[in-house]
């Protein structure tokens, strides 16, 4: 595979790894509310996500918190396009957070450069609404759906059936058309696993087949670092920087983060350590 991710407009080196920045144009966010709900608060929270060093940016309309209510496309469209428009000009990619066909194409249209599904494109029309683009695609892995993935979830074997999703979602974009350096895949954290199959799946990322596709993986405040340091999502920022650490050290090329700032001086340092490299 290549180590460079066809995005858009972009075309994304890969040699080192991505910060991809979370804005969220939602009212009932679990991790920051309302805070951007509104299309100018949403924009300025984008140029500065992108001034503190976002490679790029991940704008949603719809909470896919646990016990999320749906949302009509209507919408969300009404949330990300006006904030679509005010960002297009930053120079860096515009990934939209959705799982609906008619969003995809809208948001396309508009000049999004990628997609990022939680559903991985299984929903009817989903691959359809975007083969015949040229905007990255992230595949997800979710038990369930977000109003009730939490509820209950259990698998017979979490990284084989993990995995199996993924291959078999990338295998489908491939066959429709979709050229491999389209893709990357996310295994899901909190969406359909408890806690301790969160720390599993982390632990154990550099074990699973990914197929030469790049890992995008998004652990950022979630509810599995409040579960080991007992901290409201506000307060997560260290252990999501440390979470955030331990999956580059696994494999990881792009990070989906709410803290771009406190993400970058540590990916820096890690870097430096590691690699040499910004010495």
């Amino acid at each position: 595979m290549s180590s460079s991710l066809l995005c858009g407009r972009f075309e994304l080196d890969l040699g080192r790894p991505l910060i991809m920045g979370i804005v969220n144009v939602t009212p009932d966010s679990f991790s920051d509310g309302a805070e951007h709900f509104e299309a100018d608060a949403a924009i300025a929270h984008g140029r500065l996500l992108a001034e503190q060093g976002a490679d790029m940016l991940d704008i949603g309309g719809e909470s896919t918190r646990p016990g999320a209510e749906p949302l009509s496309a209507e919408e969300e469209l009404q949330r990300v396009l006006p904030v679509i428009e005010g960002l297009r000009s930053l120079g860096v990619p515009l990934s939209i957070d959705t799982f609906k066909p008619q969003v995809m194409r809208a948001v396309l249209d508009a000049g999004a450069d990628m997609i990022n599904d939680i559903c991985g494109f299984t929903r009817p029309g989903a691959i359809e609404a975007v083969a015949d683009s040229d905007c990255g695609l992230c595949i997800m892995h979710m038990q369930g759906e977000p109003k009730t993935m939490q509820a209950d979830p259990q698998y017979d074997d979490l990284l084989l059936e993990v995995q199996q999703f993924l291959h078999g979602q990338a295998r489908a974009l491939r066959v429709a058309g979709v050229s491999e350096r389209r893709i990357v895949l996310d295994p899901g954290f909190g969406f359909g696993k408890t806690q301790p199959q969160n720390y599993l799946l982390l632990r154990k990322l550099a074990d699973l087949d990914n197929q030469g596709y790049p890992w995008l993986i998004g652990v950022s405040r979630k509810s599995m670092i409040g579960y080991i340091i007992g901290r409201a999502p506000a307060e997560r920022v260290y252990g999501s920087v440390a979470a955030a650490l331990a999956a580059i050290a696994r494999g990881a090329r792009i990070i989906r983060v709410h803290d771009v700032a406190a993400t970058s001086d540590a990916l820096k340092v890690w870097s430096a350590v590691e690699t040499g490299a910004y010495l």
